[in-house]
């Protein structure tokens, strides 16, 4: 007989050779059963499985019914409920139920039945579908419960934001750093002929394989921190889920803390990531930035609409520049949220596991707050960054700025029409250049209205015109306002004339210089251009 398997606070012990074997002959029962993205949407409806998405599992039980592979998968895997071992058994045959067991990946539980001992579920993209394994989600039974230091995540909220912003143009090799139990990994089959992952953690890489194997994707997986593993190679493509949660100088959980303190882990690899891409390559990160009163201060005697916090990400660039020598540096910063230290504290320790009114959870919640009072820190920006290495004697561009609108499409294809767009203006003068305003691109009118005691010669239906805002409709729906000017501008780009004259048939018309009206649209129509908001002709 089986003896049940230890779960430690890390989870199972992993058998690294047997697990992905196991996960490799496991991958036709699955499919056979069902037990896929579209099998199970199918299975439960989508008023039972957006219940599952809210971590209720009750409709969902009640949806898939007991009898069959697919309700035994469902049920085991998604509802983390106890299974007879002969349903188990029949759902992954040929498998055997003693060697998943041995492998780590099911356990023997208290009851006499079979429990899930890590997490397996569907995932897909429109590439293709597979099977994700991790670490099973911590339920804390306890004041101090949490996850452990190896603690393994499956497909998060910052891993699928990471994979919806990665650039999926065609590329030879590609670098997952970082790789975790291997998602972006997956995605990036769909566009990578060659793919490399590395972790520092090797229960993570243990998991990764097995997820590699179940999806029956080749992939060269190295274990080491950071660059280690890949050093002196380059890549056409990097992307990185890295630990990049600002905190205390320690690492109590792997998958989050890189031990540097501060935002030390984003410092470090936004500003080396360019020396490991080929040129023309592109680096794709998420990152984290503290963002300082001192910084917020400086902005704000300066005018800076940035509000400084884009201070720290912008010394990053500035090494990773160097690092880019002898070509240039495209980087594009995005910052998608801003929280104050309380709530970014909160949030973390309630990601790990742990209740920040246990115990545990106040002595750990005072160490970090004291570390972010200590540096004077009064936010925390978290958002994307993608860094292009560009050819010797190409100058690059520079961007950094908030996107924290709601936006619906994925922003993978927004990052690579924006690095097109930068190479576009490259070697052009936009005052040249005919443009259009797309029909993507909307204007939107304020007015105020008119007191009857009021005598405005120039009103509109009794409404006073107060300014208009350019709105992009679809992508980021970037929004920008614009005075009377601008919007004489924007309706004379039709596709006729050129930007210079334009703006000088405008200043005629209006009274003003022409020069100082061009360099002064100038700016406003670049930033346009990079929105999307114009285009060529």
């Amino acid at each position: 007989m089986i003896e049940p398997t230890p779960v430690t606070d890390d989870g199972p012990d992993l058998d690294a050779v047997l697990l992905p074997d196991v996960a490799r002959r496991l991958a036709d029962p699955l499919r056979r059963a069902g037990f896929t993205v579209d099998g199970v949407a199918e299975a439960l409806g989508s008023e039972a499985g957006t219940a599952l998405d809210r971590n209720e599992p009750v409709p969902a039980a009640r949806a898939v019914g007991d009898d069959g592979a697919l309700a035994t998968l469902v049920r085991l895997f998604l509802l983390d409920e106890s299974r007879r071992a002969d349903d188990v058994a029949a759902a992954i045959d040929p498998v055997g139920l003693a060697e998943a067991v041995a492998a780590g990946l099911l356990r023997h539980d208290d009851e006499g039945g079979i429990s899930a001992a890590l997490d397996l579920r569907p995932h897909a993209d429109e590439h293709g579908s597979w099977w994700v394994l991790s670490d099973l989600e911590v339920r804390a039974e306890g004041p101090d419960d949490g996850k452990g230091r190896e603690h393994v995540l499956g497909t998060g909220a910052a891993s699928m934001s990471l994979a919806a912003a990665t650039v999926r143009r065609p590329v030879a090799t590609l670098l997952d750093l970082g790789a975790g139990c291997g998602v972006q990994t997956l995605h990036a089959a769909g566009h990578a002929t060659s793919l490399t992952a590395t972790d520092v953690s090797e229960r993570a890489l243990i998991l990764a394989r097995a997820t590699f194997a179940l999806a029956g994707v080749a992939v060269e997986v190295l274990t080491g921190p950071w660059w280690e593993p890949v050093a002196g190679r380059r890549f056409d493509q990097v992307v990185c889920n890295p630990p990049f949660v600002p905190g205390p100088p320690e690492v109590e959980h792997v998958y989050r803390d890189a031990g540097l303190g501060g935002d030390g882990a984003s410092a470090l690899l936004v500003s080396t990531v360019p020396a490991y891409l080929v040129e023309d390559g592109v680096g794709q990160l998420l990152a984290s930035w503290l963002i300082t009163r001192d910084d917020v201060e400086a902005a704000r005697e300066a005018g800076d609409p940035h509000d400084g916090w884009d201070a720290r990400p912008r010394r990053w660039l500035t090494e990773a520049a160097a690092a880019a020598a002898p070509g240039g540096l495209d980087a594009w910063v995005v910052q998608r949220d801003v929280a104050d230290p309380a709530l970014h504290v909160g949030t973390w320790l309630r990601d790990a596991g742990v209740d920040p009114a246990s115990a545990a959870g106040r002595a750990r919640a005072a160490r970090w707050l004291d570390f972010f009072a200590e540096h004077d820190v009064v936010g925390i920006g978290f958002g994307f960054v993608t860094l292009r290495r560009t050819a010797p004697g190409i100058p690059g561009t520079v961007v950094c700025e908030d996107m924290r609108q709601a936006h619906g499409d994925p922003l993978g294809p927004e990052v690579e029409a924006w690095l097109d767009r930068v190479a576009w203006l490259r070697g052009r003068d936009l005052l040249d250049e005919t443009l259009v305003v797309p029909p993507t691109t909307a204007l939107e009118r304020g007015y105020t209205p008119v007191s009857p005691e009021e005598d405005v010669a120039d009103d509109d239906g009794g409404w006073r015109r107060i300014g208009g805002t350019l709105v992009r409709l679809d992508g980021p729906q970037w929004r920008h306002d614009l005075d009377e000017l601008g919007e004489a501008l924007l309706a004379g780009c039709r596709g006729h004339l050129p930007l210079r004259d334009l703006c000088e048939l405008l200043a005629l018309a209006h009274g003003r210089d022409a020069d100082e009206l061009t360099a002064a649209a100038l700016p406003v129509v670049r930033e346009l251009f990079l929105h999307g908001m114009v285009v060529p002709r």
